[in-house]
C-alpha cells in the first residue's frame, strides 16, 4: 500500500504572514496526523507496519526530512506504541539522533532506542520485516557502531562507513526515493573539513532525480538547498528555495531553510520574510506542545541579520531585547551563543559602537558564545579609542584561542590586533595583520548564512584603505567581499564610496 502526503499549495512569499499563520492555526488544534499529513510534503514509503502505525510513521518520516527532530521522534514513538515490533519506527527514532549537516550525533541515545526493539543487532535482524527494512536498520548499526567492523571507529569514520552503506542500499533499491535521499544526505554529512564543492555537487547529483520525479519531496528540496547554499552555486538552489516553504508550511525549519539560498544571493527582503514566518510557526508549535517559546534561536539570529541588511534596526533591537531578557535567566548554551551572535550582528553591521555597552551579560572563556561577545566588545572599543578595554578583550579572545584553537578565531584576533595597531599609528604593521587576516579568510571553505568572521576581513581592509585614500585598493577588497557575501550592505556602501573617489580622481586627471 502506498501512503502519499501532499502539501498545501500556496506561496508564503506572496501571502501576508498573518494570513499564512491563520491557516496554520486553524489546523493546529487537531491531532498530529490531521495537522501535519498535508503540510509536510509528499513521500512514498512501503512498510510492514500495522495499519494503525503506518500513518504515524509517515508523519515521522516527513518531519525527519524537514529536520524537525523533536516532532519526528514523537511521531515515531506513536508508531511504536501502536505496533511495538514495527522495525522502521525504531529506525526512524534512532535517525533523529543523527544530525549530519550539523555534525551532531547522540550515539548512546540512538543505541538505547535500537535496544528497545531487541537487545542486539542479531536479534533485531530476526524480527519480522522485509529485507529492505532490515537493510535500512543495518545501515544504522554501522552508523552508530554496533557492528564488529564499526564499534571502535570514530564518528567521522562511521559517517563515511554509513555513507558507503547507504550507497549500497540505494543501489540495491534504485527506485526507492528514501534510500537515494538519505544517501545524498549522508554524503553531505562527510564534509568534516568544511564545504567541499566536489562532494556537495556529487550529493546534488544523487538527489536531483528525486527532485525531478517528485517536486513535493521535502528531503529532495531540503538537501539540494544544502548542496547549493554558497554564493557560487546558490542560483542552482533557487528553484528549490522558491517552493520549499510551500512543500512543508508547518515545518519551521523548512520556512527558514529557504533563506539559505536567499542570504547567499543577497535577497534580503526574502531572508526577512522566511525567518519571520519560521519564527511564528516555531512558536505556534511550541505553544501547542506546552513548551517555552524560543526567542534566541537560529531563526531569530538570521532574522536580525536580515533586519540589519534592510535598515530595520529597531526591529533587530527588539529581538535582541527579548533574547537578552531570556538569556539573563536561562543561560543555556544555545541562548548564550545566539544572543552573542545577534548582538554582534547589530553592533557590527550598524556600526553603532555605543550599542556594544547595551545588553550586557557575564561571559568567561568557557561560556558558549564568549568569542562573539568579546570580539564585538573589542571592535567597539577600538573604534571608540578605548585601547585599554580593547586590549583586555583581545587577551580574553587569545586565551580562548589557546584553549580551543580555530582558524576563524585566529582571523578575528588578527583583525583586532591589526586594526588596533593601525588606529594607534602603527599603520604598516597594522596593514600587514589585516592583509594576513583577509588572506586567511579567503582560504577558508565557504560557509552558509551570516558571515562566520563577524567583521568580514576584506570589508574591514577596504574600510582601512578608504581611510588611507587608496581608493582602488579599497574597491578591490570590497569587490572581493561581495563575492563572498553578495549584496552585503556595508560592503556595497564601501564600494560605492571608493568608486566615487576613483571617478573623482580620474576626472581631475583628465582636467
Amino acid at each position: 500500500m502506498k501512503f502519499i502526503f501532499t502539501s498545501m499549495m500556496f506561496r508564503t512569499n506572496r501571502f501576508p504572514i498573518s494570513i499564512f499563520l491563520f491557516c496554520i492555526l486553524l489546523i493546529l488544534p487537531f491531532s498530529v496526523l490531521e495537522a501535519q499529513n498535508n503540510l509536510l510534503g509528499e513521500v512514498q514509503f512501503p512498510n510492514s507496519g500495522s495499519d494503525e502505525a503506518r500513518d504515524s510513521f509517515i508523519v515521522g518520516l516527513l518531519f525527519l526530512h524537514n529536520f524537525e527532530y523533536r516532532d519526528a521522534a514523537i511521531s515515531f514513538r506513536e508508531a511504536q506504541e501502536k505496533d511495538p515490533k514495527f522495525m522502521m519506527a525504531y529506525w526512524g527514532e534512532a535517525m533523529t539522533k543523527n544530525q549530519p549537516i550539523w555534525f551532531r550525533q547522540q550515539r548512546d541515545e540512538a543505541v538505547e532506542i535500537l535496544d528497545r526493539l531487541a537487545p542486539s543487532p542479531e536479534e533485531r535482524q530476526k524480527i519480522d520485516a522485509t529485507q529492505r527494512e532490515k537493510d535500512y536498520l543495518h545501515s544504522l548499526e554501522i552508523l552508530f557502531g554496533t557492528t564488529p567492523a564499526t564499534e571502535n571507529l570514530t564518528k567521522e569514520e562511521r559517517d563515511i562507513a554509513y555513507m558507503n552503506e547507504m550507497k549500497n542500499l540505494h543501489e540495491a533499491y534504485p527506485d526507492d526515493h528514501e534510500a537515494r535521499s538519505f544517501y545524498g544526505l549522508a554524503k553531505l554529512g562527510t564534509a568534516h573539513e568544511g564545504r567541499d564543492f566536489r562532494l556537495y555537487m556529487r550529493a546534488a547529483a544523487v538527489l536531483m532525480p528525486v527532485w525531478d520525479e517528485n517536486r513535493k519531496h521535502p528531503g529532495a528540496a531540503h538537501y539540494l538547498i544544502h548542496s547549493f547554499d554558497d554564493p557560487v552555486h546558490a542560483p542552482l538552489g533557487l528553484p528549490m528555495a522558491e517552493v520549499y516553504s510551500e512543500i512543508a508550511p508547518s515545518a519551521a525549519h523548512a520556512q527558514h531553510m529557504t533563506s539559505h539560498i536567499f542570504v547567499a544571493m543577497g535577497m534580503w527582503d526574502r531572508v526577512v520574510h522566511a525567518n519571520e514566518v519560521a519564527s511564528e510557526v516555531e512558536i505556534s508549535r511550541e505553544k501547542e506542545l506546552g513548551e517555552k517559546t524560543t526567542v534566541c534561536g537560529h531563526n531569530r539570529y538570521w532574522l536580525v541579520y536580515g533586519y540589519t541588511q534592510t535598515d530595520r534596526l529597531s526591529d533587530a533591537a527588539e529581538l535582541i531585547n527579548t533574547c537578552h531578557e531570556r538569556v539573563s535567566d536561562d543561560r543555556t548554551g544555545s541562548n548564550l551563543w545566539h544572543f552573542a551572535m545577534m548582538k554582534a550582528r547589530y553592533v557590527i553591521d550598524s556600526k553603532n559602537w555605543d550599542a556594544a555597552e547595551q545588553w550586557e551579560l557575564d561571559y568567561d572563556s568557557e561560556t558558549t558564545g564568549s568569542s562573539g561577545y568579546y570580539f564585538t566588545k573589542a571592535l567597539a572599543a577600538i573604534y571608540k579609542n578605548n585601547s585599554s578595554d580593547a586590549s583586555d578583550y583581545i587577551q580574553l579572545l587569545q586565551k580562548t584561542q589557546d584553549e580551543n584553537p580555530s582558524d576563524e578565531l585566529e582571523i578575528m584576533i588578527a583583525e583586532l590586533q591589526g586594526l588596533s595597531e593601525f588606529r594607534t599609528g602603527n599603520k604598516k604593521s597594522g596593514l600587514e595583520l589585516l592583509r594576513k587576516a583577509a588572506e586567511m579568510e579567503s582560504n577558508l571553505p565557504l560557509t552558509y548564512g551570516p558571515p562566520v568572521i563577524l567583521k568580514p576581513s576584506h570589508e574591514l581592509l577596504g574600510e582601512v584603505y578608504l581611510e588611507l585614500e587608496e581608493y582602488k585598493k579599497a574597491a578591490e577588497h570590497f569587490k572581493q567581499q561581495l563575492d563572498l557575501t553578495p549584496k552585503r550592505k556595508t560592503a556595497l556602501v564601501g564600494l560605492e564610496k571608493a568608486s566615487e573617489k576613483i571617478d573623482d580622481q580620474t576626472a581631475q586627471t583628465l582636467k
